[in-house]
């Protein structure tokens, strides 16, 4: 269970990154969540992404909202901050530690709920202002704390287990964020950690607004015919709240393929999610040809993965602001408070 802490003896032979720590040294506390889930599987990228760049755990502040995915950052770096918001609010909170101290990694992690439904209005402000931050949306497409009804990310016509389909347009987390903004977009599949270590390193080493859209399967609510990426319907009524789910162990899915090629998964339930990987030669500078991508081959059914835009020379909140360098919280109250005369100036101008 989640009070449960690891046990914090390490093998020996464990080997150890150019600071001195080993890879444990970047886990948090026992999961919680199915055996199987994808969203695992993306909390051990990032504490691969993490242990390979070097980040000391204590440079990091991890924010989340509400959700399965926001429960997730219990359980990587123990040892760096943590703060839990509220239902779709994480972005304002995380926008407001990083005005107050731009000194530490500011690291996102939503889920397809939490920012595409009620905290969409906070992802939207967070991306177009620039904030210096990666955001991950850990998406299965489906609300799987409140029993499996379709998200605002479930395809259109995609069936539930009970046979509804859903006719709501779906939103693209990715092409929103291009449209807004972002200056490191990055689509990924959370069975695929060769590409998703790297992509969550290249969003950690960004300046600016770094957004990744992960695809995780949601396995209690993914097992039937139609589903798309892992949808499931809510039970009619309430037969939902009072019946009770045996979920058996299941291995996390895994997928291994070439820059490129298109791969068909197969979900535990024995649907299939396509994805295709982008070429070696794709050239992620070009935000309008991203945003073409995503849709040509969303219409051929497929998702592109990989890093979709990047733009290098990206600046973020604080350089549009002109703060000064030094974090805000560590100003006294000289610095803070520049006196009458500088507000007599400030006011005047405004008249």
């Amino acid at each position: 269970m989640t009070y449960l802490a690891k046990p914090k003896l390490h093998h020996p032979s464990l080997g150890c990154n150019a600071i001195g720590f080993t890879r444990r040294d970047y886990e948090g506390k026992i999961s919680t969540l199915c055996a199987g889930c994808g969203h695992d599987s993306i909390s051990a990228a990032i504490i691969q992404a993490c242990w390979e760049l070097d980040i000391q755990p204590h440079r990091v502040a991890k924010l989340s909202g509400i959700g399965c995915s926001s429960k997730t950052p219990d359980y990587f770096l123990g040892q760096s901050h943590g703060f839990n918001t509220v239902h779709g609010r994480m972005p304002s909170v995380l926008t407001g530690a990083s005005l107050a101290n731009r000194e530490l990694i500011y690291l996102g992690v939503s889920g397809d709920g939490d920012s595409a439904s009620i905290g969409i209005g906070q992802f939207v402000h967070a991306i177009r202002r620039g904030v210096d931050m990666v955001y991950i949306v850990e998406n299965n497409g489906v609300y799987g704390l409140t029993k499996g009804q379709f998200s605002a990310t479930a395809d259109q016509g995609s069936v539930s287990k009970k046979g509804v389909a859903n006719t709501d347009s779906p939103l693209d987390m990715v092409t929103m964020a291009l449209q807004l903004g972002a200056s490191y977009v990055g689509r990924g599949f959370s069975g695929d950690k060769k590409q998703l270590v790297p992509l969550i390193k290249g969003a950690l080493s960004h300046r600016g607004a770094a957004f990744l859209d992960v695809i995780s399967p949601c396995i209690a609510f993914n097992n039937h015919a139609g589903s798309t990426r892992s949808y499931d319907y809510v039970r009619e009524h309430n037969e939902a709240v009072n019946q009770l789910d045996v979920l058996l162990p299941r291995a996390a899915i895994v997928a291994d393929y070439e820059a490129g090629d298109t791969i068909d998964v197969e979900q535990h339930d024995g649907s299939t999610l396509r994805l295709r990987k982008l070429d070696a030669d794709y050239d992620p500078r070009d935000r309008i040809a991203a945003m073409n991508l995503i849709q040509q081959r969303h219409a051929r059914g497929e998702l592109v993965t990989g890093l979709l835009y990047v733009d290098a020379g990206a600046g973020d909140l604080h350089g549009h602001l002109g703060t000064v360098e030094a974090p805000l919280n560590s100003l006294g109250a000289g610095e803070l408070s520049p006196g009458a005369a500088a507000l007599e100036k400030i006011n005047a101008a405004l008249r």
